[in-house]
């Protein structure tokens, strides 16, 4: 959703869907962050971890990315796969740094897969554990009722989020408001507590405590660990309504909160227990879990509908085989549901779920995955700033190198957790991003032997000539425009027809997100009755050949679904014997081609009219 109007349905808007990760962290970040400094009642404790909270949504959330980091938008879209596209544009034919930006955006887009996979854990487990405090017996059910709720919600994504997503709003602006309030009451009994918005209560706590330090810092950044998500998130609603909540609503309302619970931990030591719930009385417990849960499942669904999106780019962007998407709204481009992920997803929750169960342990698991994405999005940012900004080295250094740093102490602070869980998400990344690069890498091998043995297009009158004619249209899918598509050569070669009117069809993936339909197609007439045309969409769009035959013929190309057989050229690729790392990775690449999606489900092509013509191709 997109407007250049900002209304306060956008702004509420905003709340429900961007900021559904970091709105939910008061439910363990304090606790967590106490527990790290290793005396969680301890004034000074109390006060450096609130004042480095304080200052790391400051500098890091707020400065970084509310402010700086959105100005990267690539046409209105943002995160790191969008950030790294934009980047690409930037950059020259044959910069030396290219194939290191690819490895990067790769590796930044495994580690946000990877928050994917721990976010919608820690957080229903953190909402559900408020049962606790209502009766301690109810310890035993925590894990059961989470489960539950996980399986209950991933089994409603082919459905769609359309209905669900119009409460998400309104349901966080409440909880964002009920943080606030209660927040503000504790304040009130404990103002001392204000203290901790000088810095130097936070320098101090990590002065005193220096073996501590960093794990002290891989806790509080539990309480940022959603401003990754607000960056890739800004494409729904734009910069401005994203901008307008968190200084509005959703910074004042966390800020208000941590410095209640720390004002609450210190006039009753005995509450650094889930300090959150601490602040309600008993009577309305039941309605806070309630609460808690609700906004939980919204921060939970808001990272699952990102892991549809960021696989849908990395499809776009040769990160990944192509799979099954499938649209489940009609007016909202972005509304997709990927079953393969949807499922993988939701069994690695159910394993986090059942392997740590619960949310102080999953902690030590959560952040260096998120810490990871963020000094890769700080190093894209700087070579945009350069590149396309065009500030000098100077600025670039000037504003890019305190973030960095800071970046990268996060980042060794989560990595101190690595013996207690971060290993999970940082294995699970590393697959992904070898994932990532084997299939690049192959992709790319695939190509240079297809090009090896290609016929380009001024061979082709050579080869239509005497060939008879056969009456109707023949759309042959092209991945090369230079070259005449293999799957014409086999037609030639089996059937020995052409039919009178042959259309080469070459779907382009650009580096923006979207493309414009008034140059979605590009029309070249190659032959009396041979057609090129170029179908553009962006990387955030599901290519559609019956959307680039429309545009066809709004410039007089007369292309109907119904009047054309598709042609296409299967690739069976064949890995050659070969030893070593190598070999392995030509035998998964394999593999996972023989696996992908077909381009005839894929780009949407009335599978009934489809034609598939095998060639193989060995590696």
């Amino acid at each position: 959703m997109k407007t250049a109007r900002i209304t306060p349905a956008c702004v509420i808007g905003a709340m429900g869907v961007v900021y559904g990760d970091i709105g939910t962290s008061p439910l363990y970040a304090l606790e967590a962050s106490l527990g790290a400094a290793g005396a969680p009642t301890d004034r000074l404790a109390i006060l450096g971890v609130l004042s480095l909270i304080f200052w790391s949504l400051l500098i890091v959330v707020t400065l970084k990315y509310v402010v700086l980091i959105m100005r990267a938008d690539n046409e209105g879209e943002g995160g790191i796969l969008s950030l790294f596209a934009l980047v690409q544009r930037s950059m020259t034919a044959g910069n030396r740094w290219r194939r290191t930006i690819v490895m990067l955006a790769a590796l930044g887009a495994a580690l946000f897969y990877c928050d994917a996979l721990i976010t919608p854990a820690i957080s229903v487990l953190s909402a559900v554990e408020g049962l606790q405090n209502l009766d301690p017996e109810t310890a035993a059910a925590v894990v059961p009722v989470t489960l539950v709720i996980m399986v209950a919600l991933f089994a409603i994504q082919s459905r769609g989020t359309e209905r669900v997503g119009r409460l998400f709003g309104p349901i966080m602006l409440l909880w964002f408001l009920v943080l606030a309030a209660s927040g503000v009451s504790a304040l009130l009994r404990n103002p001392s507590v204000l203290a901790a918005l000088s810095p130097g209560y936070g320098l101090l706590l990590l002065g005193h405590r220096p073996g501590m330090a960093l794990a002290i810092l891989g806790g509080v950044f539990l309480a940022m660990t959603g401003g990754e998500a607000l960056y890739a998130d800004m494409g729904h609603f734009g910069k401005k309504p994203v901008r307008i909540a968190w200084f509005a609503i959703v910074w004042p309302a966390l800020v208000l909160n941590y410095f209640g619970q720390g004002a609450m931990i210190l006039s009753n030591p005995t509450a650094a227990h889930l300090p959150l719930y601490q602040l309600f009385p008993t009577s309305t417990l039941p309605l806070m879990v309630l609460l808690a849960t609700a906004a939980t499942i919204i921060a939970s669904q808001a990272t699952i509908t990102g892991a549809f999106s960021v696989t849908r780019q990395c499809i776009q962007l040769d990160l990944l085989p192509r799979l099954r998407i499938t649209q489940t709204s009609a007016l909202e481009h972005s509304q997709i549901y990927v079953p393969v992920v949807n499922w993988l997803v939701l069994i690695a929750v159910c394993m986090f779920v059942l392997g740590f169960r619960s949310s102080d342990a999953l902690g030590a698991a959560y952040g260096a995955a998120v810490a990871g994405t963020m000094f890769i999005t700080t190093l894209l940012g700087m070579q945009l700033a350069s590149a396309q900004w065009r500030w000098r080295r100077w600025q670039v250094f000037g504003v890019f190198g305190p973030l960095m740093c800071v970046d990268l102490v996060y980042l060794i602070g989560n990595l101190t957790k690595f013996a207690e869980g971060a290993w999970v998400p940082l294995t699970l990344a590393m697959v992904l991003f070898s994932i990532f690069m084997i299939w690049r890498s192959g992709r790319r091998l695939l190509r240079s032997a297809l090009r090896a043995v290609a016929v380009p297009l001024s061979q082709l009158p050579k080869l239509l000539a005497g060939v008879p004619r056969v009456p109707g249209t023949a759309v042959f899918l092209a991945s090369d425009p230079k070259h005449v598509p293999t799957a014409l050569l086999r037609n030639l070669e089996h059937n020995h027809v052409a039919h009178e009117r042959i259309v080469f069809l070459t779907m382009d993936i650009a580096r923006a997100p979207r493309q414009d339909p008034a140059d979605r197609v590009r029309i070249e007439t190659l032959m009396p009755e041979v057609y090129s045309v170029t179908a553009r969409f962006g990387f955030m769009e599901t290519p559609d050949v019956s959307e680039a035959l429309k545009q066809c013929r709004a410039r007089g190309l007369k292309l109907f679904a119904q009047d054309c057989s598709f042609f296409l050229g299967w690739h069976l690729v064949v890995p050659r014997p070969r030893g070593g790392y190598q070999g392995l990775r030509r035998r998964i690449f394999a593999w996972m081609q023989r696996r992908s999606t077909q381009a005839a489900e894929f780009f949407r092509m009335p599978e009934r009219r489809v034609i598939v013509l095998g060639t193989q191709v060995e590696l």
